[in-house]
């Protein structure tokens, strides 16, 4: 008799203290837990050693990106019912009844699984997951190698998640509507204004991914851009498309690392996406040399990522699934954390705009980007690849719509020596 399905929900339930929010499908074909909504579908008794292997959020990844779990339905909806056991459980952290199981009614339930999933040792990773990786953190190298993890997957492949603009990084709408291609045309031209960039200005962009930053600022306001990246394949794409527009006297992409640019001064710094990959123990330093290519005068536009913040912040860990498989090394810091950081480093920050609601739409039309090219995604880059692209969009929106992250525009300007700024009284005009 089949019946996988009821032990599972059963089991869930006396680990987590709750019954199971979504309802499950196992391998035997059985079904249990509340009707109507997301299926989780467990297509192998496989999952369960993985995630008894390694409780919460890896063992769970690991089985999704190795297919042997999926979601029939509304995936946002399971992500959604799955937050508040994965993520926020409270003060003793993420998944904490899935973790170290003191409890003898626990660890019967435990047994209980493992006689669902069969003999350990648990399958190796899926080999998309991103290994062991030498050296400390944020070195050169090792910054290197992190973000050719994440950015070399292929041009074409990000050309089907992003679209056309090839910007990868929270868009920005109208309330009226419009295209994803008119949000991120929106969001570049936002920074370009807050930046008060003209004719002439030199313009340093870095992290400037696919150079759509770069061809925007010298196409639209006559900047000289220069455009730096790690990512050996974003500069070749970038290189083509700044010659496409025929902007090769007004735009330079380097492979390099923002440590070491010394050619300033410059009038204008943007940062869009790059920060989260500097990491806490290099971002004084980051803000330091930010301030130092700067003229007197000269604006900082750091768009960023931002967490909430922890209760000891000592206590903070990075993302088991994003570092293992999507952003090696990356950290997320709390806002006040970055705007402190700056103004130590001597900026005075001008403005903060939250945009958070901004990026889970930008993220939910990039899914369905890549669901509706779900076929040549998959052949671009592999079946494990693509479903991590899908697992982590599409979570990162359920956590923006969530308020569990956030994203902000922060506007900074290193002033004078008199202290004079350069700007208008009335900031949010942005001339």
């Amino acid at each position: 008799m089949a019946d996988a399905a009821l032990r599972l929900t059963t089991l869930a339930g006396e680990l987590l203290g709750s019954p199971f929010p979504v309802r499950i499908r196992a391998w035997d074909g059985s079904e249990s837990g509340p009707p109507g909504g997301p299926v989780l579908v467990v297509r192998h008794r496989r999952a369960l050693r993985r995630l008894l292997w390694r409780p919460g959020e890896l063992g769970l990844a690991r089985a999704w990106v190795a297919g042997e779990i999926d979601v029939d339905g509304d995936l946002y909806t399971a992500l959604d019912r799955l937050a508040g056991i994965l993520w926020e459980r409270g003060p003793a952290g993420p998944g904490t009844p899935l973790h170290p199981l003191r409890d003898p009614r626990l660890r019967a339930a435990a047994r209980g699984l493992l006689s669902l999933g069969g003999p350990l040792p648990p399958p190796p990773p899926p080999a998309e997951e991103s290994r062991r990786r030498p050296g400390s953190r944020h070195t050169r190298g090792r910054d290197r190698r992190a973000i050719s993890h994440h950015y070399d997957v292929g041009n074409d492949f990000y050309g089907l998640v992003l679209g056309p603009s090839m910007v990868y990084s929270c868009a920005y709408f109208d309330e009226a509507g419009g295209t994803l291609e008119d949000a991120q045309r929106d969001k570049l031209d936002l920074v370009c204004r807050k930046l008060a960039l003209k004719e002439g200005d030199r313009l340093l962009d870095v992290g400037c991914g696919w150079g759509s930053m770069a061809v925007h600022a010298a196409r639209e306001y006559g900047a000289r851009v220069t455009g730096i990246t790690l990512s050996r394949e974003q500069a070749a794409w970038a290189r083509k498309r700044v010659a496409d527009e025929g902007l090769t006297d007004r735009v330079e992409i380097r492979v390099q690392d923002y440590r070491d640019v010394s050619d300033g001064p410059y009038d204008a710094i943007s940062s869009i996406g790059m920060a989260e990959h500097v990491g806490q123990v290099r971002y004084r330093e980051y803000a330091d040399l930010l301030l130092s290519l700067l003229v007197p005068g000269g604006r900082l536009l750091n768009h960023q990522i931002a967490r909430r913040p922890e209760p000891d912040e000592s206590a903070y860990e990075l993302d088991a699934f994003i570092d293992r498989y999507v952003f090696p090394d990356g950290e997320l810091s709390p806002l006040g954390r970055t705007v402190a950081t700056l103004e130590d480093a001597g900026f005075e920050v001008r403005d903060v705009e939250a945009i958070r609601e901004h990026y889970a739409r930008t993220l939910r039309a990039w899914v369905g980007n890549l669901e509706a090219a779900w076929p040549d995604a998959v052949r671009l880059v592999s079946p494990g690849r693509a479903r991590v692209w899908r697992l982590y969009m599409a979570a990162s929106a359920v956590a923006f719509e969530r308020n569990s992250i956030g994203v902000n525009q922060i506007l900074a300007v290193r002033t004078a020596a008199s202290g004079a700024s350069g700007m208008r009284a009335r900031t949010r005009d942005w001339r």
